[in-house]
């Protein structure tokens, strides 16, 4: 398949997405921080958790970096149970928060300024940030274009053959990238609406014949 019909199949694929669902409005949170946190946070659990922890943190005015870095990490830890393994993300979040203040200075607004080919490989040096975490950082808290992929989107991509079995989430990644304009709000939205079509539709057990996709040409061609 040459490149320009793969950017015509993700193009028509997103316009199917939008015309189903429209606008998500991700990703919830008022600050960078916030949403930085928020990525973080919420491996391994549903947004609903994250999003208690998150609001239990602001009406305790602990939503800036100096705060969290001084809570001793069992306070940091007993703020996160609602979202699960919340002394694995306690030290996490503290790896990050340490991150932000060495590199620049507890400010999201000043890690912004960083090129994306420098800030990633760095994210990634952070222990407990994967890709995908640091993708969803860069993405939605620091609006820097690199496309945040997931279960999601493999589950997706490879039953409508796009991918093969064995693609790697850098390969995945960069599918998009490759063929897409280098746009963040298109990004952002895509990714977003990609999440709605696996939660409700393309789960392991698939509800294709309800799909906003089951009517989508492509077909292994």
């Amino acid at each position: 398949m040459g490149p320009g019909r793969l950017g015509e199949l993700l193009r028509g694929l997103y316009g199917k997405l939008w015309e189903a669902f429209g606008p998500q409005g991700w990703w919830p949170g008022e600050t960078p921080l916030e949403v930085a946190l928020g990525a973080i946070i919420t491996q391994n659990t549903n947004w609903q958790n994250v999003a208690r922890v998150l609001a239990g943190l602001k009406a305790e005015g602990l939503l800036n970096p100096r705060a969290l870095r001084e809570l001793p990490q069992e306070e940091l830890a007993r703020r996160l149970k609602a979202a699960g393994y919340y002394n694995l993300k306690a030290q996490r979040v503290r790896n990050f928060l340490t991150f932000l203040a060495q590199r620049a200075k507890d400010s999201m607004a000043l890690l912004a300024q960083e090129d994306l080919e420098v800030l990633r490989p760095a994210l990634l040096t952070i222990k407990g940030i994967g890709p995908e975490t640091a993708d969803s950082i860069l993405l939605y808290a620091l609006n820097k274009p690199t496309f945040v992929v997931d279960a999601y989107t493999f589950r997706i991509l490879s039953r409508h053959y796009l991918i093969g079995e064995t693609c790697s989430y850098e390969e995945m990644r960069q599918l998009f990238m490759d063929h897409l304009p280098e746009e963040v709000p298109l990004y952002q939205e895509f990714h977003a609406l990609l999440v709605r079509l696996g939660k409700e539709y393309c789960r392991p057990r698939p509800r294709c014949s309800a799909c906003p996709l089951n009517d989508w040409p492509h077909r292994g061609e």
